[in-house]
């Protein structure tokens, strides 16, 4: 049986166990509803300048949850239970049987992505109906798609170079979030980055993927304009987590 079957199949069981666990599941889709729910509801009645272009806060939001949800799925998910397997002695039991090492994470990160695609779904829907917020289509669509896998991809590689920097399971949650929490407040996730941001804020933000990951959503949501460059430097942000991961990755426990 070839790897791409194998993996398939551990697609497969990756998905069965994240449905079985139905509680887990659940928070992981209300989640961002939760949080645009309540950003709406805090800070989306007026208008914030972004690009130039004046929107309402709401649907500021609605893009900007669906990016938050992308990250949630493929980095801090990933992170966070690769973690806890590696320290359990999941991966390590893996690492021991015929299942090719290849297959068990590119499962991974592939339904990592379906569950992100999933989210971004969502948040389109609930945005659409409750705040107005507008749903890419045409060749807008496609560039939307294309910055989605992207960044899905790029964010699961992180994830997994994260891993490297957990030293176990119980410092898990305050790593990564510690890591990406900074990040999405300075990338204009949880409080709109207007063209009044004080500057070293938004060169902070330029440098990491999550501004130009958030920046290539709000094409679709926003209609602001879309720039290529948003999606390559994501992109090498990605290319970079690989690199790492191929070269810091444990299958076993830390001492």
């Amino acid at each position: 049986m070839n790897v791409a079957r194998l993996t398939l199949r551990q697609i497969y069981y990756t998905n069965k166990a994240f449905w079985r666990n139905p509680a887990a599941a659940f928070f992981t889709f209300a989640f961002p509803l939760m949080f645009l729910v309540i950003f709406t509801a805090l800070l989306g009645n007026g208008e914030v300048t972004i690009g130039g272009k004046s929107v309402q806060q709401s649907t500021y939001y609605v893009a900007a949850m669906a990016a938050f949800s992308v990250i949630t799925a493929c980095f801090t998910n990933i992170a966070l239970a690769v973690s806890f397997q590696r320290d359990a002695g999941v991966l390590k039991r893996v690492r021991g049987t015929p299942l090719p090492a290849g297959a068990y994470l590119w499962a991974r990160v592939l339904h990592s992505m379906f569950i992100a695609v999933l989210l971004v779904v969502l948040c389109a829907a609930f945005g659409s109906a409750f705040y107005d917020a507008s749903i890419p289509g045409g060749a807008t669509l496609l560039k939307f798609v294309v910055v989605l896998v992207v960044g899905g991809a790029s964010f699961a590689a992180l994830g997994l170079a994260e891993t490297a920097v957990v030293p176990n399971a119980d410092a898990g949650p305050p790593v990564v979030n510690a890591t990406v929490l900074p990040l999405l407040f300075l990338s204009g996730i949880f409080i709109p980055l207007g063209d009044n941001a004080p500057a070293w804020i938004r060169w902070v933000g330029r440098i990491f993927p999550v501004k130009h990951f958030a920046d290539g959503m709000q094409t679709g949501f926003i209609g602001l304009p879309f720039r290529w460059s948003d999606v390559l430097i994501v992109a090498a942000w990605g290319v970079a987590g690989l690199l790492l991961a191929a070269r810091y990755f444990s299958w076993e426990p830390r001492v």
